[in-house]
């Protein structure tokens, strides 16, 4: 299994915590997003990936694509440490929270929308980080929301182990840091964060902790 994979790439992150999590070996790849104008849009990876994004996850002879998509393939060929809930209500629940990330914070705030912002759009790179911080807050105010008024949110973002929820919400977390974003408006994924950041499997896919990191 070969995981192409940029170490601040929330969506590869995603899929890192979840491999992990799961106990799955894998071969990282390294696709730098930045060096050569973009190793993503490298005819290389263009042939694995036309869509010129990361993460893609090769096995048995197939690459898939889409860090939500990854996740439920994950889960439906190795189920032995679940993240998603037995219960149907709980999945949705947990799906829910996932997308809330990935549709409603991530397409607003990745690196193919900010240098578009900056270099065809013409935005300065401080009105570009205002742009950043405004819709990740925007989405962790309403992710704070979901998770502190909802009995199933316990130790983790649904219950008492990490679930595709928590997969997706770290990477979230790690990003809001970059970009110095005060953590105190939003208690329940802060302290959801520190429960995933002292496990192995969290810790293990961090940026930092990347072949490829800088």
């Amino acid at each position: 299994m070969k995981l192409y994979t940029y170490f601040r790439s929330s969506a590869a992150y995603r899929v890192r915590i979840a491999l992990n999590l799961k106990g799955v070996g894998y071969e990282a790849v390294p696709v730098h997003l930045l060096r050569n104008g973009g190793e993503q849009r490298a005819p290389e990876y263009l042939a694995i990936n036309p869509s010129g994004l990361v993460p893609s996850l090769q096995d048995k002879g197939t690459t898939l694509t889409q860090s939500i998509a990854i996740l439920e393939y994950l889960e439906e060929v190795h189920p032995q440490v679940a993240l998603l809930p037995r219960d149907a209500l709980g999945r949705a629940r947990v799906r829910s929270l996932a997308l809330m990330v990935a549709c409603d914070i991530h397409p607003l705030t990745n690196l193919r929308v900010l240098r578009h912002l900056v270099h065809q759009v013409g935005l300065p790179e401080e009105a570009k980080t205002e742009w950043y911080v405004h819709w990740l807050r925007e989405g962790m105010a309403a992710i704070e929301a979901h998770l502190a008024h909802s009995p199933d949110t316990g130790r983790f973002c649904h219950g008492d182990t990490p679930t595709m929820a928590d997969c997706c919400l770290v990477p979230q977390v790690f990003n809001a840091r970059r970009f110095h974003v005060d953590l105190a408006p939003y208690p329940t994924i802060a302290r959801i964060d520190a429960m995933c950041a002292a496990l192995p499997a969290f810790a293990e896919a961090h940026p930092s902790r990347q072949p490829d990191a800088e």
